[in-house]
């Protein structure tokens, strides 16, 4: 990798460097496009990585992509729209069936959608479809983003601030180098994130977790099994099967609904590398059959870790989002989706800088927000592996006799009771950033839960929603009325004339839209008949009457 020369006569530049071009990496530079802000994504792979990794898409990052005009596109990805999301747990594929969390299909939860009430908050359920397709698909959008330059196939080496960020780049076959002036930087590039260890960061938390499964080292197979369908899982359908009993602990997540898999399985020891022979002989142990596997790609990762970085940026020009500042155990498949939620609130900070109407606070405000969130979350999703691993197999489980029964039913009331963290909507749905220098506090925020969502009108909190209709049968949502900067909602016919926070708004420079929907529902769910919701459609401020100084409002709120 070349050097950095002393003086650079630039040809090459662009407001946001991202390096990185998985979920998280092509999202923030999908946010800075609709904020107006151009980016360049470098990716060290010519494509994205055609390996199963998560398959879950929560219901906040689904209203992310709805706000891009991708939701829809992406729900047609991943397993067919009949096929049930259910979690189903087996003595073996071929033998009992100890327990089934019910999950409805894409097809169901549409029809839930559609009759669900005005006050409907989750609604964008959760979606299954493996982070594979749903990156070609990113990818693929983002080439037609005229914003978005992308430089897959390219290396990035030496990166240094200079009036900005300077790095240099280079082709990873060794061809072209180019350099590159940017006025930020931001390492979306993973767990051994270049950005983060040229920067010296470092993780904390926990690094890994002993018991019997999803503990320790392990392995994601994508593998092709025709018969497991045809002979075993076609009548008894499910997005994720998990397989316990004395002699194997294993899981298969349904990839196409046909034919396809990730696999997941336990290393026996921390030094031993996937054996194409060990881990075919684990999907027939799990089977309870010699079925033909044809395995098509390993990985393996380390379970129970919960990890979060010391800080979020160098304190000035380069920041880190996604993996490179937090390693998720995937259970209850929070990774990726608190990636690409932190992007969300980076994206319109750096969007307000560069656009000269976000102060000096306003990108300091990225970690003091999301560093509790990263948090929470990775200790989440480490109890949720804990639970699992819990359970446990006697050694007459598959007896089939009173006592192998007993064993199964107990194991099976265990199981049962895991339903509501498989879809932990209190994770979802209720990021909070109490105590935030950009949010006007006013009120108690609701207790933090991660099984349940309490929609709340306290600054902090992400705007609750609410369903409109035209009078013809059609809906339409509150957030689809948004704008990309802030909102101001005026709840009651009373609320006081917006004019002076839109004069301040104007001479600040600030994007801001001003929403009448005189509603009983929508005031009843903000409790003021006044709402300022920012781009990242939290709610920073709300009264009953604007502030005598509508400029020291939105000074606070946009950093200043």
């Amino acid at each position: 990798m070349k050097r950095i020369p002393m003086t650079v006569s630039a040809s090459l530049n662009a407001p946001v460097a991202i390096v990185g071009g998985g979920p998280v990496g092509l999202m923030l530079a999908l946010f800075l496009d609709r904020h107006g802000v151009s980016s360049v994504v470098f990716n060290l792979e010519e494509a994205t990585r055609w390996h199963p990794k998560g398959s879950t898409h929560n219901s906040r990052t689904m209203e992310h992509y709805r706000r891009l005009g991708i939701a829809k596109a992406i729900r047609a990805l991943g397993l067919p729209y009949d096929h049930p999301t259910d979690v189903a747990y087996f003595t073996r594929f071929n033998a009992w069936e100890l327990a089934r969390l019910r999950m409805p299909s894409e097809a169901e939860q549409a029809e839930i959608v559609a009759r669900s009430v005005r006050t409907e908050q989750n609604f964008e359920p959760i979606h299954r479809a493996n982070q594979m397709y749903v990156e070609q698909f990113l990818l693929q959008h983002a080439r037609t983003r005229p914003g978005i330059v992308l430089r897959f196939g390219w290396r990035v080496g030496e990166f240094q601030e200079r009036e900005g960020v300077l790095l240099q780049a280079e082709r990873a076959d060794g061809g072209a180098s180019e350099t590159w002036h940017c006025r930020y930087l931001v390492g979306c590039d993973g767990g051994q994130s270049h950005v983060r260890r040229t920067l010296g960061i470092r993780y904390q938390g926990h690094d890994k977790l002993d018991q019997a499964f999803i503990g320790g080292k392990m392995v994601s197979t994508h593998l092709r099994a025709p018969a497991l369908y045809r002979d075993f899982l076609g009548e008894r359908r499910a997005w994720q099967y998990w397989v316990v009993n004395p002699q194997i602990r294993t899981s298969a997540v349904a990839l196409n609904g046909k034919d396809e898999f990730l696999f997941w399985t336990k290393l026996a020891k921390e030094t031993d590398e996937p054996d194409d022979a060990v881990i075919a002989r684990s999907v027939q142990l799990s089977a309870g059959a010699d079925v033909p596997v044809q395995l098509l790609g390993h990985r393996a990762w380390t379970a129970g870790v919960a990890l979060w970085a010391e800080s979020f940026s160098n304190g000035s020009r380069i920041f880190l989002a996604g993996d490179a500042v937090h390693l998720f155990t995937p259970a209850g498949g929070f990774g990726m989706n608190t990636g690409i939620d932190g992007a969300a609130n980076l994206a319109w900070k750096v969007a307000g800088v560069l656009q000269g109407w976000g102060g000096s606070r306003l990108l300091a405000s990225f970690e003091s927000e999301r560093r509790p969130i990263a948090e929470r979350n990775t200790v989440a999703a480490r109890q949720l592996a804990k639970n699992v691993g819990d359970v446990k197999a006697p050694t007459n489980m598959e007896e089939n006799s009173p006592g192998g029964e007993t064993v199964r039913r107990a194991a099976g009331d265990f199981l049962s009771t895991f339903s509501e963290q498989f879809a932990s909507i209190g994770v979802q749905l209720g990021v909070r950033y109490d105590g935030s220098p950009i949010v006007v506090e006013d009120g108690t925020p609701p207790p933090d839960d991660y099984l349940r969502y309490a929609p709340s009108g306290v600054p902090g909190g992400r705007a609750p929603h609410l369903w409109f209709e035209d009078g013809s049968g059609k809906r339409d949502s509150l957030f689809d009325r948004f704008g990309s900067g802030f909102t101001l909602l005026r709840l009651t016919r009373s609320a006081p004339d917006a004019g002076p926070a839109v004069a301040a708004a104007q001479a600040r420079g600030v994007p801001l839209r001003v929403l009448d929907m005189a509603d009983q529902d929508a005031r009843d769910l903000y409790g003021r008949d006044l709402a300022l919701i920012r781009p990242d459609q939290h709610i920073c401020w709300r009264g009953n009457r604007l502030p005598e100084d509508c400029d020291a409002l939105l000074a606070r709120v946009t950093g200043h």
